[in-house]
């Protein structure tokens, strides 16, 4: 059982996580383990298909825009304004809940031209900044592979657009109980209490493995040989790593799926042994009756925000979570012949963690759902010398952000964007 979860592993990707020392270094420890990963961790929220950002983050009560309230009716927190929603929902939570929680945190950016309104290059832009190449890492791949390549769980993701240029493997984990399982491979059915072997047993086995790793390191292979030897014993020492989640798997599991994908990220995150994690909730896609899909699951997409926030508090890594809320396409500002809203290529992106000044709106769009150009150094809206923000200019922001700007793994994927166009402190 055990060889076969290490071959598991060593397949799927996990024993790309190769350890960094090399030689009996490797071994000099009776007892080895990976280092933790303590942090910053980075959860980026898909909200799939393309949200309504007038029933959320942008407001518009004119022109038909919104059938649900009037200009009259919207709401502000602070700087932010948002569309009431209370009334309009049956469960999650509304906007006004939401916002009166958490605008003091929340830096909103609107306007986001995505320049196209397929679902497929979007979502892609969206993800790693470049609309015109497949090569491109998503923002979660590239910090993991600059933060924490090492980590066995480095990059998680759950859907939507997850490149990873190659830079770091991808991994999924998509329940709960198969969390347990992987964390505690050495375990009956996962379960702690019931080892295959006794704890000198398991000493032995490492012991040897190492010895044998040791030997083949000093003969001449291969280097496909090689490597396939370096992923197998790597994948034998990360499943130690893995066992630390242990502690933090939730004894209920929440009945939504996104906040699900949040325990996983949460426990994965706490136990040092992931950076990043992608979370989707996909049926936006609001072509028919767009307020009323629209109310359902805006409301259960700020719900689970909200509890991976509430969970990140209980688990002390709160002050550690960057997170990006967004998705790759907004709704047009007319409905269809079946009350529906169709793809619009304008949008809102919204941020929240250390380093992030909350409390701010960054760009709009006009009242007719257009967006203002931004002044790049000043970051308001001007009509002469703007520009028009698109995600490649979120995404270098997001590199200065995390101060990964300059690392290689960074240069490998450049944008091409002109010194006059960087948001300059677009973080506060």
């Amino acid at each position: 059982m055990r060889r076969d979860f290490l071959k598991w592993c060593a397949a799927t990707g996990l024993g790309l996580a190769v350890p960094g020392r090399t030689g009996s270094s490797l071994f000099a420890d009776e007892k080895r383990e990976l280092p933790a990963y303590d942090g910053p961790y980075f959860v980026v929220c898909n909200a799939s298909g393309g949200w309504d950002t007038t029933a959320l983050m942008d407001p518009k009560g004119v022109d038909g825009i919104n059938r649900l309230y009037k200009e009259g009716d919207i709401l502000t927190e602070g700087a932010l304004k948002f569309a009431p929603t209370a009334e309009h929902i049956s469960e999650g939570m509304s906007n006004e809940d939401f916002f009166a929680k958490y605008a003091k945190e929340l830096l909103v950016l609107n306007g986001l031209d995505y320049s196209v309104n397929n679902h497929s290059p979007c979502s892609r832009y969206m993800a790693t900044g470049n609309l015109d190449s497949l090569a491109y890492p998503t923002f979660a791949a590239l910090i993991a592979a600059c933060r924490g390549r090492d980590a066995p769980l480095s990059f998680l993701t759950f859907g939507n657009y997850s490149g990873t240029g190659n830079l770091v493997p991808m991994a999924r984990v998509p329940y709960i109980p198969s969390l347990k399982l992987l964390a505690n491979a050495d375990a009956v059915q996962g379960i702690p209490q019931h080892q295959y072997h006794e704890a000198f047993v398991n000493d032995h086995i490492e012991r040897a493995l190492a010895e044998q790793q040791q030997r083949r390191k000093s003969s001449i292979r291969l280097p496909r040989r090689a490597r396939a030897d370096d992923m197998l014993y790597a994948a034998q020492w990360n499943s130690q790593a893995l066992s630390r989640i242990t502690p933090h798997i939730p004894k209920s599991i929440p009945k939504d799926s996104l906040s699900q994908q949040a325990e996983i990220a949460l426990a994965s995150f706490k136990a040092g042994v992931c950076v990043s994690a992608n979370l989707t909730i996909g049926q936006f896609d609001s072509h028919q009756k767009n307020d009323r899909d629209q109310m359902k699951l805006i409301p259960k997409f700020l719900a689970s925000i909200d509890y991976l926030l509430r969970r990140a508090e209980e688990l002390k890594i709160r002050e550690k979570l960057v997170l990006v809320i967004q998705s790759e396409m907004g709704r047009t500002p007319t409905y269809n012949k079946g009350d529906g809203k169709d793809h619009w290529s304008i949008g809102s992106i919204m941020f929240l963690g250390p380093g992030i000044q909350g409390n701010r709106v960054i760009g709009a769009t006009d009242n007719g759902q257009f967006a203002v150009p931004l002044n790049p150094k000043t970051l308001q809206g001007d009509s002469e010398n703007g520009i028009r923000v698109r995600p490649e200019h979120i995404h270098a922001a997001l590199r200065e952000l995390t101060g990964i700007t300059r690392h290689p793994s960074a240069g490998l994927f450049p944008f091409k964007i002109p010194s006059e166009e960087i948001l300059m402190g677009m973080w506060g």
